[in-house]
């Protein structure tokens, strides 16, 4: 099963890393945005290719993207369909010249994540996916391979960690969950692909007790939903984009839909809440 909109998506989403690539390993000049975010040309270059090619796409739909977010909560509101975008995910592995950055376009409609695209550029790697759609994993243009997550696992459990972002409350419930269910093994990553370990089935766990926004979590909440996972809040309901005031996300965990662990995760978590 497919939708209508996502192989233009995917298009785009490969076109925005190839305008990224000039800048990357490059002569960098960096702003820092009023949040103490970094933003730098490649991300601007890609928020507005892909803000005009969306808009192109359908004009109907409209676009929030990290480099464009000043849109009163009043509007916002109003929408039932739209796109999600961080143009360049991971803007401090890229500066550091780290492979692992992204680019990420999701469609949310009513709050909930439709589909999803994860760019890799330095790869040319894509992932994408949605909740009933399924979920794929692209080395090039027209080849694509499906993928899952895994059920069960042999050896330790493998936990997805960031490697630029934590946080006592998720060193805490790291400590808990090694007590409860033996050793850890750690893959620290940068930006979004830290769903795409998941959903490929290299990873059982992404547990997130730190800040994120809504842009750096829609796209590959998309494809882990696809290959079969789930991103929890703390209430064990799906994570969600409904319109708020501002666009952190509560804290979430990222697992296979019928991991066995999954009470013990929560009970932990919520612990720590």
């Amino acid at each position: 099963m497919s939708h209508p909109l996502l192989p233009a998506v995917i298009d785009l989403v490969r076109a925005a890393g190839a305008a990224i690539l000039p800048y990357w390993r490059g002569e960098l000049q960096v702003r820092e945005k009023a949040d103490a975010s970094p933003v730098t040309a490649a991300d601007m270059a890609a928020h507005r290719l892909l803000a005009a090619g969306l808009a192109a796409l359908d004009g109907q739909i409209p676009v929030l993207s990290e480099e464009a977010s000043e849109i009163p909560l009043s509007e916002r509101q109003r929408w039932q369909r739209w796109w999600l975008v961080d143009p360049l995910d991971g803007t401090k592995e890229f500066i550091a010249g780290s492979e692992e950055f992204t680019v990420n376009v999701a469609l949310i409609e009513f709050g909930r994540v439709r589909f999803g695209v994860v760019g890799q550029p330095s790869s040319g790697r894509c992932f994408y996916g949605g909740a009933g759609l399924g979920a794929w994993r692209s080395e090039a243009p027209g080849q694509a391979e499906a993928i899952g997550v895994r059920e069960a696992h042999d050896g330790p459990l493998v936990v997805v960690a960031s490697r630029r972002h934590s946080s006592p409350a998720q060193e805490s419930l790291l400590a808990g969950l090694s007590r409860r269910l033996g050793d850890l093994e750690l893959a620290g990553i940068g930006s979004s692909l830290k769903f795409c370990l998941l959903a490929e089935g290299q990873a059982d766990c992404y547990p997130r007790l730190a800040p994120t926004s809504q842009w750096d979590t829609a796209a590959a909440q998309g494809v882990l939903e696809g290959a079969g996972g789930l991103v929890l809040g703390l209430d064990g309901a799906p994570l969600d984009y409904a319109a708020r005031e501002d666009y952190l996300n509560p804290w979430f965990l990222a697992l296979p839909a019928e991991a066995v662990w999954r009470d013990d995760l929560l009970r932990l978590a919520r612990e720590l809440a």
